[in-house]
């Protein structure tokens, strides 16, 4: 341990594999931000605090099963089908090991869950009636916001490690990285959720996030890797772009109130 303490290297690793794990992190918090607001606002906080803090015990139990999860990218059936391009890279494939099969079903949970979502948003007939319209239909009991914050916990905590076990060896790195990266997403989750809520705009585009990214998901357990950066520049892009049209609405708010008022 203190030759890690010592070692610049391993500082440099840590500060890398933290970046990491707090982008890759930012998915799952949008998710848990847009499942917390259908609960009644005196829930909110806690169940980001718990299910935050699954995600902590989930990912430190993870890294000390490593060889679990290193033999996950293992295939365990194969039905045969492969496409390579031009330079002989696969582009798709049908070989599915336990890691793709668990990408594939949270995938399409997302994309389940997102796409129930809109429909409530731009359906509000068949919404129960709410005092906040911006947030999807409530009736949410506290256990079933956590159970599914904990099976998309599953699904973000294992692609997590396994990025965190091919940038370095070291476990006592890995679990400060996580901790820290989970400490971040603590502190980000209440901001971030009282946001969204205020904001009808801000819940539709985190919708949009959930989408993207539960096509990711689906496209990677089947052998079609898109690139991270690409999916969250085009995230942090298109926040950008939203938060440009909330200054322009205050904007436009402010010069159209009387003054004095």
């Amino acid at each position: 341990m203190f030759a890690l303490l010592t070692d610049p290297a391993a500082w440099m690793a840590l500060v890398t594999l933290i970046v990491m794990e707090v982008v890759l992190g930012i998915d799952n918090l949008v998710f848990i931000a847009i499942l917390s607001n259908k609960l009644p606002e005196g829930q909110r906080a806690r169940v980001r605090r718990v299910g935050i803090s699954l995600a902590l015990v989930l990912r430190i139990a993870l890294l000390f099963s490593i060889f679990l999860i290193v033999g996950m990218v293992k295939p365990v059936f194969d039905f045969g089908l492969q496409s390579v391009d031009a330079s002989g890279h696969v582009v798709f494939e049908t070989a599915f090991s336990v890691r793709d099969l668990i990408l594939i079903a949270g995938g399409v949970f997302l994309l389940y869950k997102a796409t129930k979502e809109i429909h409530h948003s731009v359906a509000p007939e068949d919404a129960h009636e709410s005092k906040e319209p911006a947030v999807a239909t409530g009736g949410m009991s506290f256990a079933s916001a956590i159970v599914q914050i904990l099976a998309l916990d599953l699904v973000f905590s294992v692609d997590s490690i396994l990025t965190a076990v091919g940038m370095t060896d070291e476990l006592p790195i890995m679990i400060a990285a996580v901790i820290v990266a989970v400490g971040a997403m603590m502190f980000a989750a209440n901001p971030l959720g009282n946001f969204i809520a205020k904001n009808p705009s801000v819940v539709m585009l985190a919708l949009g996030f959930l989408l993207m990214i539960g096509l990711v998901l689906v496209a990677d357990g089947f052998g079609v890797h898109v690139p991270k950066g690409y999916v969250y520049t085009a995230m942090a892009f298109s926040g950008l772009v939203e938060g440009l049209n909330l200054w322009a609405r205050k904007r436009r708010a402010r010069a159209t109130t009387p003054s004095g008022h």
